[in-house]
């Protein structure tokens, strides 16, 4: 049982995704100071004053703590909107877009993206597979596309 548990956690896979976890959370640290820090305070100085933040105060007739305990923070929720965008956004650029032109120069599918297809001109079907030279449907002989399948017709 322990020699399966050792073997599972050693496939680079289990690896791989621990140590993206710890960098996805190092790096998420980084943007929220960034948001706290950078962010927070332009947007508190573009609305001017010496107020808590950006948004409204619920409750009017308020002292100290009380007044942040009713104080709708608008700053701080565009704040984690900015944080999610740059996270997303840094997720995507590294480490999806590189994922998905490894994998496609493999040859292999990810997130969706479906292979090319044509219309057989027989019976119109529009799911053939820009390869194939008849039809799934009909049986039709199928025109090369441009390529290297069409070279040597």
């Amino acid at each position: 049982m322990l020699k399966g548990f050792k073997n599972f956690l050693m496939r680079g896979d289990v690896i791989v995704a621990a140590v993206g976890l710890v960098i996805a959370l190092a790096f998420s640290t980084l943007v929220k100071a960034f948001t706290d820090f950078v962010i927070n305070p332009l947007v508190a100085a573009a609305q001017g004053g010496n107020t808590i933040g950006l948004g409204w105060q619920l409750n009017s007739d308020c002292t100290g703590q009380a007044c942040q305990a009713t104080f709708l923070n608008i700053g701080e929720f565009i704040s984690a909107i900015i944080y999610f965008i740059i996270f997303m956004a840094v997720v995507y650029f590294v480490l999806v877009l590189p994922y998905k032109h490894v994998q496609a120069r493999r040859g292999i599918t990810v997130f969706g993206d479906e292979p090319p297809t044509k219309v057989c001109p027989e019976c119109l079907s529009d799911d053939i597979p820009d390869a194939a030279r008849k039809c799934k449907h009909c049986g039709s002989e199928q025109p090369q596309t441009g390529g290297a399948h069409s070279a040597g017709v």
